[in-house]
């Protein structure tokens, strides 16, 4: 089989048919609101466990609408759910890799008859406005179907090798670890999640999921669909909870053979030392940015106005790959400011159901403080150019509202320049060259994504040359540095971003869940 993107909202727009899209999604409203406050258990061995207490999942749209409650599981339920995974790994390892791909193409097609119920129910869990929740729900399907793809393109990784004696015979086979450790976050709560998960499963691993307490519900429904396509019991393991008990087990626990996360990158080195330090194991994490682009002399402002801006305040910011840097040439920061304080003025924060937001709440309110004190310390260091407000009156007055952030002026070694904030926050600078914005580009100890507007092909050589990060675009008018696209974008982190090189989406994924062995026998 092919692969195509699902691109549901793509799709719509090049069809004429975005009317009957949000007509879609707005029937798919009614039925999952209609379900909310339901008690959802964990899944462990293909059962339904409930722990001794539960945990609300608040909408932060309005955080006195609870979504439902879950399991605030524990180092038991978590020490059970690897003890189900690995009482399961041995004939799932030995199931034919075919039958594996059948199952998650079952479960791939099961999403996409949910499509618009997932990104209802994503809009209210995770703020997302209702194309970037959409894009959240094809992007999981897009990974499942892709790894899929790329599993039978390579024939389950078993290649017959050369001949060194007339009588040998030697193959070369990629054979699964055990069990995985599978570590989701808030942001992409069913991509990442079904991501990570596809990646351990299918090649024959088992595995435990623990997504993130702020969006628990996308994973449940990434479980049930996955179960429904047929995964046997103890295959794959569910358990809500902190991380500090759910995940630190899981992180501690000598029977997970791999880990891998998607996080902060304190959390995510923490939990690497935790996992490897006494024996050698697989580890995959993608540990966020601080990713910058840089608009030339040469670039045209048209394209780089809104790039610069749908990069950086697209789900307010709260991406791994979101713009926050902006190095301008000194000839055009005048007339970028100007466009870009115009274009950042005119996107609507709301409640991002509607269909006219843009931009919805922040995750949690930790998220909240923190991007206060960001703004507390720009005024401070710099010049707010736009937004640096919390959002409080009205119909704002039950979330975690903010408005959209840019700042000038602040000095070249700020922390605001070199922390990952993760939220709607830019900073913008002058560079007199080229080689200064690469040079000020590369100078982070991140190194996801990162952008160029320019109009010279000489440039766009030289910039993709010289820049050190693992997705680079140029002249990306939806978004400066965002928006991967399965099959077409791998996206990997190097340097603090990542620390196995090879991207989700893409054609080497696969490989870091399976190891080598080489087997012989002469005739």
């Amino acid at each position: 089989m092919g692969f195509d993107n699902e691109a549901t909202y793509l799709r719509a727009t090049h069809a004429g048919g975005v009317p009957g899209f949000h007509s879609q999604y707005d029937k798919a409203l009614e039925r999952v609101e209609a379900e909310f406050g339901e008690t959802h258990p964990v899944y462990i061995d293909g059962k339904e466990v409930h722990a001794s207490s539960t945990f609300a999942d608040r909408s932060p749209s309005d955080t006195e609408r609870v979504l439902g409650h879950f399991q605030q599981a524990g180092r038991d339920e978590a020490g059970r759910a690897v003890k189900a995974a690995l009482r399961a790994f041995p004939d799932w390892a030995e199931t034919d890799w075919r039958e594996r791909v059948d199952i998650f193409r079952r479960g791939a097609d099961l999403l996409s008859g949910q499509k618009f119920d997932l990104a209802a129910l994503m809009s209210h869990e995770n703020g997302k406005n209702r194309a970037e929740a959409m894009a959240d729900v094809d992007e999981a399907i897009d990974l499942v179907r892709w790894y899929a793809h790329v599993m039978e393109e390579e024939a389950g990784f078993e290649q017959e090798m050369g001949r060194y004696l007339e009588n040998e015979r030697s193959r070369s086979l990629l054979k699964p670890y055990g069990v995985w450790g599978v570590i989701s976050p808030f942001n992409f709560p069913l991509a990442i999640a079904a991501g990570m998960t596809t990646g351990a499963v299918l090649t024959g691993n088992t595995a435990v999921l623990k997504p993130a307490s702020d969006t628990p519900f996308m994973a449940v429904r990434l479980y049930q669909a996955l179960r429904e396509a047929g995964l046997p019991d103890g295959v794959l393991n569910l358990v809500t909870g902190p991380g500090r008990s759910v995940g630190a087990a899981i992180v501690e626990n000598p029977d997970v053979s791999g880990l891998i996360f998607t996080g902060s990158r304190e959390v995510g080195l923490l939990s690497f030392r935790a996992f490897t330090g006494d024996f050698p194991k697989p580890v995959i994490t993608e540990l966020g940015g601080k990713n910058p682009v840089i608009v030339s002399e040469h670039a045209d402002l048209g394209k780089a106005v809104p790039g610069v801006a749908l990069g950086a305040f697209g789900y307010g910011g709260q991406k791994c790959s979101a713009t926050s840097r902006v190095y301008v040439h000194r000839t055009l920061k005048e007339d970028f400011l100007q466009g870009l304080v115009e274009f950042t003025e005119g996107l609507r924060v709301g409640d991002p159901t509607d269909p006219d937001v843009y931009m919805g709440p922040l995750i949690n309110e930790k998220a909240y403080r923190k991007y206060q004190a960001y703004v507390d310390l720009a005024r401070q260091d710099g010049t707010v150019l736009v937004g640096g407000q919390a959002l409080t009156e009205g119909p704002f007055g039950r979330g975690y509202f903010v408005a959209p952030t840019v700042v000038d002026g602040l000095p070249e070694d700020h922390r605001l320049l070199r922390e990952e904030l993760f939220v709607p926050f830019l900073d913008v600078a002058a560079v007199d060259s080229l080689e200064e914005g690469i040079a000020r580009s590369n100078g982070s100890e991140y190194g996801l994504t990162a952008g160029i507007f320019t109009e010279d092909p000489e440039e766009r050589v030289e910039y993709f040359r010289k820049v050190r990060a693992g997705v680079v675009y140029a002249n990306r008018e939806q978004g400066a540095t965002t928006g991967a696209v399965i099959g077409t974008q791998p996206f990997v982190g190097w340097k603090h971003s990542g620390i196995s090189g090879k991207g989700a989406g893409g054609l080497y994924y696969l490989l870091q869940f399976l190891q080598e062995q080489s087997q012989t026998y002469y005739v």
